[in-house]
Parts: structure tokens; C-alpha cells; sequence
């Protein structure tokens, strides 16, 4: 399998194309002619927080470019594999399966969506295949952009290395559902070479862990004098992040698909 890899120098995308090095073509940014007839498209914002910034970013980025990629797909025999996010689901969704129905807030979750949507639209009227590929929460320690917006579980764990005083919104009261980049990729890999075409696959570990478990045991670890303070998540927060997240993977496990890097054994990684 030869893959074309839209997105290739990002974190997740990086990633895959290390890991699968024999089995990429990386496009180049400003390309939007594909090389082969399985395409691995990543590109895409990050956060919802682009909105604060500019209001075109995420449309920008999300549609746009897509869209002018799409052009060169007409009428081929593609498949499109499209990385997407499971917070399409909504703002507070546990064990989400592929088929539930999506109610995404803030502009990165909606124009995901949108994405989505446009993805299927084109395909059925030009006769593509496609793949859609849900993502939960991915972490790594070659996320070098870890932010309080984005990746917080990254940019908290720098902060307890320098024990410095964390707050978590709402105490940590609330579920998220990691897994490993390069369990990421691997699963990735399987959606390509066993997915069904013209089907949606969420990928996760699909054990969601309180927050607040998943930082004590990260400072724990590093035996960190940081403080840990509860504070109220702000406004802009709660309307359009996700505040409980988990997603269901028996599609994914169908196809034999195991995580191998535990969240308590990649927490330690990123201790390092």
C-alpha cells in the first residue's frame, strides 16, 4: 500500500509517516494532486480557541484547503481516508459510537463536521470511496506544542516537572479518553489495510479516566511539589469544549486492533 500523506509534518501525521516511513508519500503543503490511490489526509487546526484569534482560520484550514484538494479527486478510483475528531459527538458524550448523531460547538469541532459531511457529499457524487477516521484524545512526547488549549495533559505535566501551581477546570471532574500516538498511527494503519470503505471508525482506547486521576498520578510519578487548584472553567470553556469524552471502538477492535502503550505506562513517558 502506497499512502499519499496530506499533513505529514504535523504531530499525529509526523508521527505516521516515521512509523510507516516505506509506505508514505508526504505531499507537500502547497500540493494538492494526489500521488497514489490512498490518501491519508491530516490537515487541520487544532483547538476551537482559533475563533478568539480569527474567524476564517478554522474554515480556512478545515474546508477550504480540503476542498481544493477534493478537486483533484474527481471521478478517480481514491480512496480518501479523512482524519477527523470524535468531538463531532458533541460536549459531553461517553462511549460514543460511530453511528450516534453529532452535535459539534465551537468552529473547530463544527467545520470537522462540516468536513465530514462535504467529504461524503463529494464522494458519493463523484464516485470516491472514503474513510472517516474519529480521533480521541492523542497524546506523545513529540507534541512539541502542548499548550493550556491544546494538549493540556502535555503542558501540565511540563508545569509539575518544574513544580509549578496547576489548575484544572472543575477540579478534573471529568473524563477524557487517551491513547498513544503511535497506537494512533498503528490503528490507523489497520483502518487503512481492513477498513471498510465508505464507513466511519472511531479510534481511542475507549477506557475513559477521571482528569484529576490522570494528573495525581503524573505528580505522583514525579513526585512534584506542585499545587493542584480547582477552579471553575471558564465561559468560553464550557460552551465549546467537551466536557466528559469517551468513544466506543468495537469497530476498531473488530479488526484486531490492541493497545499497547497504557495510559499509566505513557504518562511515565511523558514524565521523562
Amino acid at each position: 500500500m502506497t499512502i499519499s500523506v496530506y499533513g505529514g509534518t504535523g504531530f499525529i501525521g509526523g508521527v505516521f509517516c516515521r512509523k510507516y516511513p516505506n509506505d508514505v508519500i508526504k505531499i507537500k503543503r502547497e500540493i494538492r494532486k494526489p500521488k497514489s490511490k490512498e490518501i491519508l489526509y491530516f490537515i487541520s487546526t487544532t483547538s476551537n480557541y482559533n475563533v478568539l484569534e480569527s474567524l476564517r482560520m478554522d474554515v480556512d484550514n478545515n474546508i477550504s484547503v480540503l476542498i481544493e484538494t477534493l478537486e483533484n479527486c474527481k471521478d478517480k478510483d481514491l480512496v480518501f481516508n479523512y482524519i477527523s475528531t470524535g468531538f463531532v459527538y458533541g460536549s459531553d458524550i461517553i462511549n460514543a459510537v460511530e453511528t450516534d448523531n453529532c452535535n459539534p460547538g465551537g468552529f473547530y469541532s463544527i467545520t470537522k463536521r462540516s468536513a465530514e459531511m462535504l467529504l461524503i457529499s463529494f464522494c458519493e457524487t463523484f464516485n470516491v470511496k472514503y474513510r472517516i477516521l474519529r480521533l480521541a484524545n492523542v497524546y506523545g512526547t513529540e507534541d512539541l506544542e502542548s499548550s493550556g488549549q491544546k494538549n493540556a495533559l502535555g503542558f501540565l505535566i511540563k508545569l509539575l516537572k518544574e513544580n509549578k501551581e496547576i489548575s484544572l477546570y472543575d477540579g478534573g471532574d471529568v473524563l477524557r479518553d487517551y491513547l498513544h500516538v503511535e497506537d494512533v498511527c498503528s490503528a490507523i494503519k489497520l483502518v487503512l489495510e481492513r477498513g471498510e470503505v465508505n464507513n466511519i471508525y472511531n479510534i481511542a482506547s475507549g477506557k475513559p479516566q477521571k482528569f484529576y486521576d490522570i494528573i495525581m498520578s503524573a505528580k505522583q510519578y514525579l513526585g512534584s511539589n506542585s499545587n493542584v487548584i480547582p477552579i471553575e472553567a471558564p465561559e468560553f470553556y464550557k460552551k465549546t469544549q467537551a466536557k466528559n469524552f469517551s468513544l466506543n471502538i468495537d469497530k476498531l477492535k473488530n479488526l484486531g486492533f490492541e493497545e499497547k502503550i497504557y495510559l499509566e505506562d505513557g504518562i511515565k513517558l511523558l514524565c521523562r
